[in-house]
């Protein structure tokens, strides 16, 4: 049977300009929606869980791990697209830099990692994953841009925000381990 492959990204956070992005953390509500995922029962085919060296990834994969008695493998490279040129940005800046990243992946928007980069660096960290060939399912935690160009790439789609996940996070697309074939776009966790 050709295993399933899940990149999820973590849901809701708490937002603290003062802290650096990558330590943000899950809200509480971000923290019941996965504690959910987790005992909704339908993730018991996962035998690896590998998550990005953020914070809020880091909780999200852990509460998942703790329900299915598997360790968590951390992987620097899964970070989401580096956005340290400009740090924190208010939600309405950060949404119109956000738009301007998709639309011109080969351009450095205000310093940004360009998205042609985080697409590629995503994709090799998902493939040196997979060319372990493990039983089981795979289940990736990690964020919405780099899961977005993730799923553009495997999807055969040409970069694009209007393939992102629906906001507030919390997110995962399926595809199949043999062949790559996205089984489906974007759906809430709870589902």
């Amino acid at each position: 049977m050709n295993a399933h492959v899940r990149y999820l990204t973590h849901p809701q956070v708490k937002i603290d300009p003062s802290l650096p992005v990558p330590r943000w953390g899950l809200s509480e509500v971000g923290r019941m929606r996965t504690e959910a995922l987790a005992k909704a029962g339908w993730l018991s085919e996962t035998t690896q869980i590998i998550s990005s060296a953020e914070l809020k990834a880091i909780e999200t994969a852990e509460i998942i791990g703790r329900e299915l008695n598997l360790t968590v493998e951390v992987k620097e490279a899964m970070h989401e697209n580096d956005r340290s040129a400009t740090g924190f940005l208010p939600p309405e800046e950060f949404e119109l830099v956000a738009d301007q990243f998709f639309a011109q992946p080969l351009v450095s928007i205000r310093g940004w990692e360009r998205a042609v980069d985080a697409q590629l660096r995503i994709t090799r960290e998902v493939e040196h994953v997979l060319a372990r060939k493990q039983t089981g399912d795979v289940l990736f935690v990690g964020h919405g841009a780099v899961g977005t160009l993730l799923f553009c790439h495997y999807s055969g789609f040409a970069i694009d925000r209007t393939h992102d996940q629906p906001a507030g996070g919390g997110h995962y697309f399926t595809f199949a381990r043999d062949g790559r074939q996205v089984l489906h776009p974007w759906r809430p966790m709870e589902y």
